[in-house]
């Protein structure tokens, strides 16, 4: 009996999960299985495409081998493009040949809509779509200043994502009033922006471009409807996408009014031997387009060719969960509130940046929809309850409240029904995971193979790992504490792997010790780690995409999108001549000035391109970086001591100096704080720092592992007594030893109470010197005080680095179009907007 032909036209993952879903069912048996792909590439991941520019490549991307196709027996024809069905004659036809079907299945996408303006051909204008769009984009940045993208959706901000990635100045122009406004309301769209603008990608909303021409500063202009214009040197469309079509609609097939071709509940065209999933179906009148629905139809459509009566496709959920230039964005379910009775519960914190809106039932029981910028760490919570139906709380609002506020508690992973969706992209279900747990998978990575949670967008990552570590514990396995799916590893062990095996970038780490591209949390991670080992800089090409915006631009990011500038100042000991350096400075650049809880001057609202202006001039007067944007050493404060106090015992202010300057540019898990104080009266405040000091009568008493903030601590003593030499010395250990073993973002506190043994094994460890390490953690301190460089100086000395300090091309390098400013007690500060 000979084989039926099955032709997939459309190699992109959607077609991609068709076939590996049909592949492993009985119907495949049955049936020759012909693929055709427009692009030369094999299926890749288009969600993280803008990891291209990044260093991933192709193979990284793919989402399957050649091996793969031929060991399911899969004929694929990858660079033929299918130019015309034949329906009457049951074939395909491609430059090469006709070629019958018995079953087609069309999967061919969708393709990006480029407005209709004049000029939108110029060969510096670009789609955002595939990898060959993306060289093209490479190849054209290559001399240019700046660029634009034309759509402020998702896949637009990812494009300026891309282009910030390869060091241009971004611009984001929209058409609508705010940027993702089918995602977003006008107060999240706002925050939203907010949060972009600081990153130093300037946004352009309520702009209708008409015409695209030569540039006079840049190679192009282009010229807006309200007569203003913007000048870049290229351009990226991502104004949305349109169903690929032609070759349903050139056969007869029946498509929309708005185009898409028109698909039943079993993702059956109007031609019952054609079928069609993914961006390119039309069903119910609707578009999906996200990955999500696209895999839910091609499981569908596995079983409806394997005979399965009962399948279905009844729609898909469209939330959302993403990062879009380090930005956390959110939306669930029915997020502007169109369901009749609707009421809205916000949280609006301008300050940090933080806007979470609730909708709810008019009954207040049912959450209906969510919207969160700027933390996603509400997400998974709010998306069980919407998707599960759970009754929402008596105070409902404590579900988007902070802790510090009343905020209630993440939705544990036992509270989620066995029903809870997990993983929408593959439809994963909590019972599934406990299926798999059940039938022998006793790890995260095996789990993901077993069910494929988690190997579609990613955004269900923290989810999965909560419900597995959860089961497995409840089965008295013991959890992995993996710092995430990237790397088999704590924080301590690749610390170790760095240090032993001399690696210095996080290219190399992970190709040897890691899988595929890395994330939000191990990147900043092994970032820390590269520093702290190797102390090069900052700014070094290898650790630039590691860095949150604040190392990256060595300057703490305020909430108006300017910057504040911390120098160092060590002790808080300062001659006159500084601080009138510090004062003109001030005055000169208008910056707003500030005396710290750390002893020093902060100067407020310094715009982008001024920092390596300003930080010329406080180097020059013999200041330095004083790493206020760092996981690092901050401060070191102190009273005056024996030198002017009549009750100082010692010299704390020349010992605060000396330890500050030992231990400046030192990275750490977290920041650290120390103080010194001249005697027992402690006005530094010494007991309540990282690292404390305190003078007696025959040397220094050390305290440690204390810390202000939410959750104060105070420190522990550790040493009395010692003199100038063995409280160094017992320092370098004790920070080098949490630098080596601390848990990413652990302040040195927590560190201690989650040791074995906590004060007394540190005490054994470095007083005693139990692991026969000491001398070790000395000589790596050494190397660290011994190899520091002021990362300012470094970058304005440097012609490369300083140019990601940019900001505008058509405009001069010191304007500031977008902020608004007001005085208050003689000083300028940001405008508060209206209420």
């Amino acid at each position: 009996m000979s084989k039926k032909t099955l032709i997939v036209i459309g190699n992109g993952m959607v077609g991609h999960h068709f076939l590996e879903q049909f592949a492993t069912s009985p119907a495949a048996k049955e049936y020759e299985v012909v693929v055709f792909g427009e692009e030369k590439q094999l299926a890749y991941d288009r969600v993280h495409l803008s990891e291209y520019f990044s260093g991933s490549t192709h193979a990284d991307l793919a989402m399957g081998t050649a091996d793969w196709y031929a060991d399911n027996h899969i004929t694929l024809k990858l660079g033929e493009p299918v130019l015309a069905i034949d329906r009457d004659r049951k074939t395909v036809t491609t430059p090469a040949s006709d070629y019958p079907y018995d079953e087609l299945v069309l999967a061919t996408g969708s393709y990006p809509f480029v407005p209709p303006i004049e000029g939108n051909d110029n060969e510096r204008c670009f789609v955002y779509r595939t990898l060959d769009d993306l060289d093209a984009i490479r190849a054209s940045a290559n001399d240019a200043r700046t660029g634009v993208v034309v759509g402020g959706g998702l896949l637009g901000l990812e494009a300026a994502n891309a282009l910030k990635s390869l060091g241009l100045e971004a611009h984001v122009v929209e058409f609508a009033p705010r940027l993702m406004p089918v995602q977003l309301d006008t107060d999240g769209g706002a925050v939203l922006r907010g949060k972009i603008e600081e990153l130093g990608v300037r946004v352009h909303t309520e702009k209708a471009t008409t015409a695209i021409v030569d540039g006079e500063t840049a190679r192009l202009r282009m010229n807006f409807s309200d007569g203003e214009f913007l000048e870049t040197d290229l351009i990226v469309f991502s104004a949305g996408i349109r169903p690929q079509d032609t070759l349903a609609r050139e056969s007869g097939l029946e498509v929309g009014e708005r185009g898409g071709i028109v698909v039943n509940n079993q993702c059956t065209t109007s031609d019952p031997h054609i079928h069609a999933i993914g961006e390119c179906a039309l069903w119910n009148q609707r578009i999906f387009g996200l990955v999500a629905p696209g895999y839910t139809m091609a499981r569908t459509l596995s079983a409806v060719l394997n005979g399965d009566r009962d399948a279905a496709f009844t729609g898909a959920d469209m939330s959302t969960k993403l990062k879009l230039l380090g930005v956390d964005v959110g939306s669930i379910g029915d997020a502007h509130g169109q369901t009749a009775g609707a009421r809205n519960i916000r949280y609006n914190d301008e300050q940090a940046g933080h806007y979470r809106r609730m909708v709810v039932s008019s009954d207040g029981k049912k959450l209906l929809g969510a919207i969160l910028v700027g933390d996603n760490s509400y997400y998974d919570t709010l998306l069980q309850y919407a998707l599960n139906g759970i009754d929402l709380p008596e105070n409902a609002e404590s579900l988007i409240l902070p802790e510090s506020q009343g905020g209630a508690p993440a939705l544990g992973a036992d509270a989620l029904p066995d029903t809870a969706s997990i993983c929408s992209c593959h439809n994963v279900t909590k019972g599934d995971i406990c299926g798999a747990i059940d039938a022998g998978c006793s790890d995260l990575g095996g789990i993901k193979v077993e069910t494929k949670a988690s190997t579609g967008c990613g955004g269900c990552a923290a989810l999965l790992k909560n419900v597995v570590d959860s089961e497995l514990e409840k089965r008295g396995v013991e959890v992995s504490k993996d710092i995430c799916e990237h790397f088999p590893y704590s924080r301590q062990e690749l610390f170790h792997l760095v240090k032993v095996n001399g690696i210095r970038t996080f290219r190399t780490l992970i190709s040897q010790y890691g899988k595929g591209h890395g994330c939000d949390i191990c990147k900043p991670t092994v970032g820390s780690i590269l520093a702290t080992c190797w102390n090069e800089h900052i700014l070094a090409t290898d650790h630039v995409p590691l860095q949150d915006t604040n190392d990256t631009f060595m300057a703490n990011m305020q909430k108006n999108g300017t910057y504040s500038i911390v120098p160092r100042i060590p002790g808080g000991e300062i001659t006159p001549e500084k601080l009138i350096v510090l004062g003109q400075v001030a005055k000169e650049y208008d910056l707003y000035t500030k005396i710290t809880g750390g002893q020093r001057v902060d100067l407020f609202g310094a715009t982008l391109s001024q920092l390596p202006e300003i930080w010329e001039k406080l180097i020059a007067a013999g200041f330095e970086t004083g790493h206020a944007y760092g996981k690092s050493l901050r401060t070191v404060k102190s009273c005056v001591g024996s030198t002017w106090c009549r009750y100082g015992v010692q010299d704390s202010v020349g010992m605060a100096i000396f330890l500050e300057n030992r231990y400046k540019g030192l990275r750490a898990p977290h920041k650290v704080k120390m103080a010194v104080s001249g005697c027992t009266r402690e006005c530094a405040e010494a007991q309540s720092k990282d690292i404390g000091v305190i003078a007696t009568e025959n040397g220094w008493n050390l305290y440690v592992c204390g810390n202000g903030g939410m959750r104060p601590r105070h420190a522990d003593l550790f040493a009395t007594d010692l003199s100038d030499e063995e409280l160094i010395r017992t320092i370098d250990r004790v920070l080098m030893f949490y630098v080596r073993t601390a848990d990413r973002l652990q302040r040195t506190s927590v560190w201690m109470e989650n040791l074995e043994g906590g004060l007394d094994y540190l005490k054994e460890v470095v007083l005693e010197d139990s692991l026969g390490i000491g001398a070790e953690l000395e000589e790596h301190m050494e190397g660290i005080v011994g190899t520091y460089q002021c990362e300012w100086k470094a970058a304005v000395e440097d012609p490369e680095k300083r140019k990601r300090f940019r900001e505008f091309v058509n405009a001069p390098e010191k304007a500031d179009p977008v902020q608004q400013w007001t005085t208050e007690r003689d000083q300028r500060r940001p405008a508060l907007e209206s209420a």
